[in-house]
């Protein structure tokens, strides 16, 4: 299974800020030594090209040449600097390769991704939004070889709603968006996905399993003429219940049994699955990265069940 990542770009913060840049090099290094059927492969930069099937030139232009206003700096949350640009161009690239591999072989993965609050011209604690520069890229090649149409699901499993990805796709009957997220989280001000479910804090295993079943089988449902042709999976690891940020209170368990279940949804579908980690805030990284080293074993063992049938 293709895994691909970034984390050599690290993007320089403040002493104190809150992100959790190091858990993108230990997942890295626990799936190189946990998972070695998992191939793990650099990312390439995504292009000004690439960027501006969803982001407005001028914003990429902002982004790229540190044009960005102070207040636009702090609605990404992150300062300007040449490595940020790098960093983000890569991340983004990161899941461009999960979702190309993803078409090929049926599982693959970004080990960062899921900037979801990034709008078409402007940030919001994300910078560019991958998982719709890949939709927008994957549907453009899929055109050209294809000559056919790809339609896309994303299924966003972070704890905050997907505001951004609803936004730019609001009017777009080619990707269908469905997330669930605490209903009293960030964003307090939420845009109107496909399928929006609202979850209160405290929610536990059972309840949030339930309302997921429920939402997937409203999707497939609004597909009942063909199944989309990919899903973006974000696999957020902030509804665990030692989130400092979540305030929901999923189990390690009943985080596993939920990819388990969109996994399955998806290859019994023979639906492709391009995987991006999204968000993930322990009060002890450990424990995040672990949550989410779960999310590759579950994919794995997608794909091998994936490339058996093929066999």
């Amino acid at each position: 299974m293709q895994a691909f990542h970034s984390d050599h770009f690290v993007l320089p913060l403040p002493e104190g800020h809150r992100f959790p840049m190091g858990k993108y090099r230990l997942l890295r290094e626990a799936i190189a030594a946990e998972l070695p059927e998992v191939r793990l492969t650099e990312a390439q930069p995504a292009s000004d090209g690439e960027l501006a099937l969803v982001h407005t030139p001028v914003y990429i232009d902002a982004v790229s040449a540190g044009l960005l206003s102070a207040a636009q700096q702090r609605e990404i949350g992150f300062p300007w600097s040449a490595r940020m640009v790098e960093r983000s161009r890569r991340s983004v690239g990161a899941t461009i390769g999960a979702a190309r591999s993803a078409l090929h072989d049926g599982v693959a993965a970004s080990l960062a991704g899921g900037t979801h609050h990034a709008y078409a011209d402007k940030g919001g604690y994300c910078v560019f939004n991958d998982v719709a520069v890949a939709a927008r890229l994957m549907q453009a090649e899929w055109h050209r070889r294809k000559r056919a149409l790809l339609r896309i699901a994303v299924i966003d499993l972070d704890v905050h709603q997907g505001n951004g990805t609803a936004a730019i796709f609001a009017d777009d009957p080619t990707v269908f968006t469905l997330s669930l997220h605490g209903a009293k989280n960030f964003p307090f001000r939420k845009e109107v996905s496909d399928i929006d479910v609202d979850l209160p804090d405290g929610c536990t295993d059972a309840p949030y399993l339930e309302a997921l079943d429920d939402a997937l089988a409203r999707l497939w449902r609004q597909h009942h003429d063909g199944p989309p042709g990919l899903v973006f999976y974000l696999a957020g690891a902030d509804p665990h219940e030692a989130d400092r940020l979540g305030r929901l209170k999923l189990t390690s368990a009943g985080l596993a049994e939920r990819d388990r279940r969109v996994l399955a949804a998806a290859r019994s579908r023979r639906i492709p699955v391009a995987i991006a980690m999204a968000g993930g805030y322990g009060r002890v990284i450990e424990d995040t990265v672990a949550l989410q080293l779960n999310t590759y074993r579950a994919a794995l063992a997608c794909w091998r069940e994936w490339n058996a049938v093929e066999q």
